[in-house]
C-alpha cells in the first residue's frame, strides 16, 4: 500500500487567552479531539452562523472529551478588533469554550497562527485528531451533520501506536509519512 501524509497542527501563536485559567496547546491537548474554530467579532458569517454552530457542537459533545478553541484571527479591521473589544464579545454573546487572540507579530497583516494553517479568512475550522495530526480543515461555515460526524469519527478512534512513534520520531515540516498497515 501506498504510505499516506499526515500533517502534524502547527501550534496555535496565541498573545492572550479568554475562558481558560492558563494557556493551552496542542502538546498538552494530546489525547483529544480539538475543534478549532477561526472568527473575528466584525465577521457576519462568523457571528450569523459559525458561532451558533459551535454552541450547537459543545452542546452536543459536551460529554465527550472533544476540546473547542476559538481563535480570533483578526487579518482586518485591526484598530477595531482589540482584546477589550473581543472580551465584552465574548461576555455578550455568551462564549464559554476557551478563545485565543491569534499573536500578532508585525511582519504581516495574517496573525501567525492564520499563516501556519494557511487559513483562507473566517470563519474557519480545524479538526484535530487525538495523535495531534489535522483530519479535516475548512474555509467558511460546514453542514451540521457532516461536521458531527467528522467529529464522531475522530472522536471514536483511539491514538495509532504507529502515528505516536512518528509524532515522537519527529517529522520535516510538520509532516510524517506513516503506512496505513502500520496503523
Amino acid at each position: 500500500m501506498s504510505k499516506q501524509n499526515i500533517q502534524i497542527a502547527p501550534e496555535l501563536a496565541v498573545s492572550e487567552w479568554f475562558n481558560t485559567a492558563k494557556p493551552l496547546t496542542l502538546e498538552a491537548l494530546r489525547g483529544k479531539v480539538v475543534f478549532l474554530h477561526s472568527f473575528q467579532l466584525l465577521c457576519p458569517g462568523c457571528v450569523a452562523e459559525s458561532l451558533p454552530q459551535v454552541r450547537r457542537i459543545e452542546r452536543l459533545f459536551t460529554n465527550s472529551d472533544l476540546q473547542v478553541i476559538g481563535l480570533h484571527t483578526v487579518f482586518e479591521h485591526h484598530a477595531a478588533m482589540t482584546p477589550v473589544t473581543l472580551k465584552a464579545f465574548i461576555h455578550e454573546y455568551r462564549i464559554t469554550s476557551p478563545v485565543g487572540v491569534d499573536r500578532a507579530d508585525g511582519t504581516s497583516d495574517i496573525p501567525v497562527t492564520m499563516r501556519r494553517y494557511g487559513l483562507r479568512g473566517t470563519p474557519s475550522s480545524v479538526l484535530i485528531g487525538r495523535d495531534g495530526t489535522i483530519l479535516h480543515q475548512a474555509f467558511g461555515v460546514e453542514d451540521d451533520m457532516a461536521v458531527g460526524a467528522r467529529i464522531a469519527m475522530a472522536l471514536a478512534q483511539p491514538v495509532s501506536d504507529a502515528t505516536d512513534e512518528a509524532v515522537a520520531g519527529g517529522c520535516e515540516d510538520g509532516r510524517c509519512a506513516v503506512s496505513p498497515d502500520a496503523a
